[in-house]
């Protein structure tokens, strides 16, 4: 049985590492292609996800800084 992975996902730094260490196995056959594009398919949905995110707080902090400067 081969040993359980785990990888953090919670930030882009995190997926960056993650993603240099599947590409790291990958190369030193510790893991076979099929589960590395799985892994990765998984870390740019997550990302996409971060990012989305990000840009939805951009949105409502300056919703909030406009309504200051001009209430509806």
């Amino acid at each position: 049985m081969s040993r359980r992975l785990t990888f953090k996902v919670k930030t882009p730094t995190d997926i960056k590492r993650t993603l240099s260490r599947v590409m790291n196995m990958v190369a030193n056959d510790e893991m076979d292609t099929k589960t590395a594009n799985t892994i990765i398919l998984g870390c740019n949905a997550i990302l996409s996800s971060i990012r989305t995110d990000e840009q939805q707080q951009k949105i409502i902090e300056l919703e909030k800084i406009l309504n200051t400067i001009r209430p509806l």
